[in-house]
């Protein structure tokens, strides 16, 4: 049972993190307002939820996510920047991982 659940975990994320990648090519605009839902934690909080029903560390774990939002934004800086820089992939990813 413990297996099933880990492997439909990850086929389910696959699958929404694979759809909205691709769906990059066809509609950027709404592809980066899509991935900007809560859809990783809201399948992560419901993940832990049904798996260990301990309504303390989903607190926990919802206010940290809270408090890491700032930070991670930082990530996304040097690809706003990049309409102007005009860099290849790797230094925007890069600077973008240093900064978060």
């Amino acid at each position: 049972m413990e297996f099933s659940f880990v492997v439909l975990k990850i086929l389910l994320s696959a699958s929404i993190i694979a759809g909205i990648s691709w769906y990059t090519g066809k509609n950027p605009p709404l592809a980066g307002f899509l991935i900007a839902f809560p859809i990783v934690s809201v399948l992560a909080i419901s993940f832990s939820y049904f798996q260990y029903r301990d309504m303390e560390k989903i607190n926990q774990f919802a206010s940290s996510i809270v408090v890491s939002i700032p930070l991670s934004l930082l990530f996304f800086v040097p690809f706003i920047l990049n309409r102007w820089m005009k860099w290849a992939f790797i230094p925007p990813i890069l600077l973008g991982l240093a900064l978060s």
